[in-house]
């Protein structure tokens, strides 16, 4: 079981341009979005969350259920949902500003204990953020870190929605012991400032940087450096590429037998190679359709 904590929210995506264009709601969140591909792919995975009982809340639900994906772990509350308005740029990439008072996924508690037979737990985005809900998942990540789950990190910037950048930083930094693989966006890499080098020498087994069209490169600890070039796409927008590399990347790592932070630091370069070039697939057919829309196992054939 690959169990995927965070929020689940819905975005507002503009069907034309102006500020006055209409918007579609679409079942979205990174979190949501990386268990959902997770789903698809064939992975066992469960969610850990805390959605509203409003409608929204009980679409993303829906949709979680449809991808195969648990939700027994799933809090529910009488708050709203969170919304995110998007903007998409003339080269398809997505920009969000955030609906947050008081909606319902801000007041997470951590679980006493993680479903059973968890073999990773995947944290990331505005669930890092958000007080109270932030220290729980916080909390959750300690936890599992200390019971030897594997952990993975995508804090997935949403700079609009930090109020103390040098703050989140310094957070940031502290949740490096816990964390097993570090995947962040180019871009994450260059607000969060330092290295993989400095990141991997504060816990992680391997970062993995993702730089859009480009591609993606894993950094190991014994100071291997592997780039993996893009797939050529005709890119519609890039809502939920990066949460389908995440999924992608443990969906694979399960594969391999490499969901603990001793294996993964034991992957060989064809092993690499073959895990980001999955990866890269993976995004690539995201990004080729509208919204957040990850493959099935049956699009992407084996690893």
């Amino acid at each position: 079981m690959i169990v995927v904590a965070g929020e689940a929210l819905i975005d507002l995506v503009p069907q034309g341009r102006g500020a006055l264009a209409g918007l579609k709601p679409a079942l979205g969140g990174g979190p949501y979005n990386t268990a959902v591909a997770l789903g698809r792919l064939g992975s066992p995975t469960a969610f850990c969350s805390r959605t509203s009982r409003d409608a929204f809340g009980e679409a993303l639900l829906d949709g979680l259920r449809e991808a195969g994906v648990d939700v027994s772990a799933v809090q529910r509350g009488p708050e709203p949902t969170t919304l995110a308005v998007a903007t998409i740029d003339t080269d398809g990439s997505a920009a969000y500003s955030f609906y947050v008072d008081g909606t319902a996924d801000r007041l997470f508690a951590a679980p006493a204990e993680l479903p059973a037979g968890t073999r990773a737990v995947s944290f990331g985005t505005c669930s890092l953020v958000l007080e109270p809900g932030a220290s729980a998942y916080e909390e959750l990540l300690r936890a599992a870190a200390a019971q030897g789950v594997f952990t993975a990190l995508d804090p997935n910037i949403r700079a609009g929605l930090i109020p103390d950048a040098d703050a989140y930083r310094a957070r940031f930094k502290s949740w490096l012991p816990s964390v097993s693989l570090l995947k962040l966006s180019q871009e994450d890499a260059l607000w969060l400032g330092g290295t993989p080098s400095e990141w991997l020498a504060a816990g992680p087994s391997a970062v993995v940087v993702t730089q859009g069209g480009d591609g993606l490169t894993v950094f190991t600890r014994d100071g291997a450096v592997l780039p993996v070039p893009g797939e050529k796409v005709d890119v519609v927008d890039t809502i939920g590429a990066g949460d389908t590399v995440n999924a992608a990347l443990l969906h694979g790592l399960a594969g391999l037998g490499a969901l603990s932070p001793q294996a993964l630091a034991g992957l060989d370069v064809e092993d690499w190679t073959r895990l980001l070039r999955f990866a890269a697939r993976a995004a690539a057919i995201t990004c080729s359709r509208a919204g957040a829309q990850p493959p099935y196992a049956s699009e992407l054939g084996e690893l």
